[in-house]
């Protein structure tokens, strides 16, 4: 089963029994996509950008769309070296001189815009930067993996919020909260579980699954 936006949508006045504007629909709907996209990972949220660190520049510019990273790696040699992320702090730690070269080791969040290398890069590096990010929302799309893949758990979320904005009796939103937690532990079971049970890097959340 699947639902494009014209669907979702007119599922969730049949269900409420209401009329809503456009606007308050997107808004639903929209709210229900961050609550889920914070909840759980999923490949539809994962993005990867090719790009250069540059010699003696310890920076690296972060993609407009990016929200928090996965991995960074850079060639050398035509070898894949994977840094290790680290706080602030620690790259500071260990590389107080910020003119010292070398194969950058590690990397941490210096800004929302930046990430700072540890240390120094000796010269240019062919890199790769994985990250999460929030796809295009199903408003705008007409159709997403979420709705192709997991209606259920968009629907539920999207019912949740329709329902508060209703101001419903509160076993209403009890009952509406209910069906959402369920689903969005089907859609964790598969995103956090069956999707990532070969993790290489067990520090990156992973639930069990059967």
């Amino acid at each position: 089963m699947s639902m494009n936006y014209t669907e979702l949508t007119t599922n969730i006045q049949d269900i409420t029994e209401n009329t809503f504007t456009a606007d308050q629909l997107a808004m639903f709907v929209k709210l229900a996509e961050q609550q889920i996209y914070n909840s759980v990972q999923l490949p539809a949220l994962r993005r990867r950008q090719n790009g250069v660190v540059t010699q003696d520049n310890e920076y690296l510019t972060l993609p407009t769309d990016y929200l928090h990273n996965h991995s960074l790696s850079v060639t050398v040699n035509g070898v894949t070296r994977f840094l290790v992320y680290k706080d602030m702090g620690f790259v500071r730690e260990a590389y107080p001189d910020r003119t010292a070269t070398g194969v950058p080791q590690y990397y941490a969040q210096y800004d929302e815009n930046t990430l700072v290398m540890g240390p120094t890069p000796d010269t240019n590096y062919n890199a790769q930067l994985d990250y999460g990010y929030y796809p295009e929302s199903i408003v705008t799309a007409g159709t997403t993996w979420l709705g192709n893949e997991f209606d259920s758990a968009l629907l539920n979320a999207s019912l949740l919020e329709a329902a508060r904005f209703m101001k419903s009796e509160p076993d209403t939103i009890a009952n509406y909260e209910k069906m959402f937690v369920m689903s969005l532990g089907l859609l964790k079971n598969l995103g956090d579980g069956k999707l990532r049970q070969d993790t290489y890097r067990a520090g990156q959340y992973r639930s069990p699954v059967s």
